[in-house]
């Protein structure tokens, strides 16, 4: 990736597991071109890594802040990450849809 590229980790809070929301993701960050991986946790939130262009990373962001119909997103939880943080995705996958962690 470039200079000009992004990555934020993003944990989502709220009634956000058994809404779709990992599929969600899935759809809309590879629509948007972005590689990473997202996941439950057993937490009840759901954990996402999002990279690519900056503009990109950021609507996908903002968008988890409503994620799909039925989700009631509470807080986001947003960091910056490196390299290694999209390493876990699985191989030959631009974006992952993870086993909970």
């Amino acid at each position: 990736m470039s200079a000009a590229d992004s990555i934020r980790h993003v944990i989502i809070r709220g009634g956000v597991q058994g809404v779709g929301y990992r599929a969600w993701a899935e759809y809309e960050a590879l629509t948007l071109g972005l590689e990473g991986f997202v996941r439950n946790r057993r937490d009840g939130t759901v954990e996402a890594v999002f990279a690519g262009p900056t503009a990109a990373v950021e609507a996908m962001v903002e968008a988890c802040r409503r994620g799909p119909p039925g989700a009631r997103v509470t807080a986001l939880d947003i960091s910056e990450a490196g390299p290694e943080a999209i390493a876990r995705r699985r191989p030959g996958e631009l974006f992952s849809v993870l086993p909970t962690a």
